[in-house]
């Protein structure tokens, strides 16, 4: 079986891929932002710390930037880095945001997730490696890319385009 035609069989639950392409690869740097367990727990939500930090996934069509089509930057609710722009955002109808791109090359990692008898290909903040959701390749959708990258609103906080000046407001 493969992920975007790399073979994806080994020992490993999961093997590093680098941002740049989805082929498979092992030179991936260490996140920017470190902390420990408990700084995380400390920060974060009990959701956002079992998404963010355990991979988890939070429930179809529940949260907040499913529907939503306001202009603007999303960012790791984590650390804060900009991850994807309004612009790339796009109407799959599957109970997730969902992105054909992220904002710039690295700003993402992807993972091999080999979890729940599935060969899917997760997608990580690159700045301090927390899980935001997955990318799917080849569904259909139309999009530039032929890429969807599902993303859990937990994982997000969106900062709207301001008014004034048309670029991204500062939170």
């Amino acid at each position: 079986m493969s992920i975007f035609g790399k073979s994806v069989f080994g020992n490993k639950a999961t093997d590093s891929i680098p941002a740049s392409s989805l082929d498979v690869g092992t030179d991936v740097p260490e996140p920017a932002v470190r902390k420990s367990d408990d700084e995380w727990r400390q920060e974060l939500t009990p959701e956002e710390y079992r998404v963010l930090r355990q991979a988890g996934t939070e429930r179809p069509f529940t949260g907040e930037y499913v529907d939503t089509h306001t202009e603007g930057v999303y960012q790791c609710r984590a650390c804060g880095s900009e991850l994807f722009r309004s612009n790339e955002k796009f109407d799959s109808h599957c109970g997730w945001p969902s992105f054909w791109a992220p904002l710039a090359d690295g700003t993402v990692r992807y993972i091999h997730d080999r979890t729940l008898g599935m060969e899917r290909v997760e997608v990580r903040c690159s700045n301090c490696d927390s899980h935001l959701g997955h990318v799917f390749k080849g569904e259909g959708y139309g999009t530039p890319t032929d890429q969807r990258y599902c993303i859990n609103s937990v994982s997000l906080k969106l900062v709207p385009r301001s008014v004034d000046d048309g670029d991204s407001a500062v939170s």
